[in-house]
């Protein structure tokens, strides 16, 4: 598309591990091709505000090793108005952008699908979100930082709870999707794993404690999603006073610790191939797709089948986790 002269780039929703590393790559591989490249601060905020900064090869050196996000990210309630859309493509326009590359999850693939509807703007999607449920790619941008993360502080927890003989419950995210919570549960050694994609009964939550603590193990743990359908750790350790108070129960939710942190050279490598693969896309004539790691190689999907198309975990591992727990 010999027309782009230049990009806009800019990061939106929950901040993921590897979103600057994106950026570095968007930024320099936009250069090769000799165009301009626009950082857009604060997400659909930062566009409706006109919050613009120029981007060169200089301004992102050293962040590729940067948690969290240089352009920042927030929620916009205007951009989900066609008149705040309207004000955002004016600004857009006004500052002879020509395209958009988009970094972020769900909610911010929703957001550029209007946008690119109602105004005509080119853009492409890069999946940038701990969570790993958009469908058109095997990973997202986070997600595996976010999973040694909470491995780490679930290893941490083990120690703690071998020492004391105690139970622990353990919250992580995954509001809707339960990716962090089995393979970081399987990894970790955890009795049981609750996850939203799955039906949680609470007898037999109880039977399977009860074997544990039949089978005389020192301890106990059992990894959570937020989104499990008993309510979190906290309500669920309500439920299993009851039957296990007996037992010393502690309750540990991990929280935004998960997001935080340096990105793992998994993730450097993934947000690289896939900034740079936005860019060329463009080039290429793409538009509102996203681009995504599928077997080992770059593909782009419509950027409305990411959260449309639900995700599935793999249930392989759930019945390896049941197995070895």
């Amino acid at each position: 598309m010999s027309t782009i002269k230049k990009i806009g780039v800019f990061t939106s929703g929950g901040d993921s591990p590897g979103m600057n590393a994106a950026v570095r790559a968007v930024v320099r591989t936009a250069k090769n091709f000799d165009l301009n490249v626009v950082g857009i601060r604060h997400g659909y905020y930062g566009m409706i505000q006109k919050d613009f900064v120029e981007l060169d090869g200089i301004s992102v050196s050293n962040i590729i090793q940067q948690g969290g996000t240089i352009l920042k990210s927030a929620r916009s309630a205007d951009f989900k108005t066609e008149e705040g859309r309207a004000k955002a493509a004016q600004n857009i326009k006004d500052y002879d952008i020509d395209a958009l590359v988009a970094i972020g999850g769900d909610g911010t693939f929703q957001g550029a699908t209007s946008f690119y509807k109602e105004h005509n703007i080119p853009v492409i999607g890069i999946p940038g979100t701990i969570d790993n449920d958009l469908s058109g790619t095997d990973e997202t941008i986070g997600y595996d930082t976010a999973l040694n993360t909470a491995m780490d502080a679930i290893d941490k927890i083990r120690d703690t709870a071998d020492a004391h003989d105690r139970m622990f419950l353990v919250e992580v995210m995954g509001r809707e999707a339960g990716f962090i919570a089995l393979e970081t549960g399987i990894a970790g050694g955890a009795e049981l794993i609750l996850l939203p994609e799955t039906l949680t009964r609470m007898p037999e939550i109880k039977s399977s404690l009860s074997d544990v603590f039949r089978a005389q193990r020192r301890s106990s743990l059992i990894v959570v999603a937020e989104g499990d359908e008993t309510g979190g750790a906290v309500k669920l350790a309500d439920e299993l006073k009851g039957d296990f108070g007996k037992y010393d129960m502690r309750v540990c939710i991990l929280g935004h610790i998960q997001r935080g942190g340096k990105p793992t050279a998994r993730d450097r490598v993934l947000s690289s191939r896939l900034g740079a693969a936005a860019v060329q896309s463009l080039m290429d004539g793409h538009t509102n797709v996203m681009v995504g790691l599928v077997n080992g190689e770059v593909k782009v999907s419509p950027l409305h089948n990411t959260w449309s198309k639900k995700k599935s975990i793999n249930y392989e591992l759930l019945e390896l986790a049941k197995m070895l727990s």
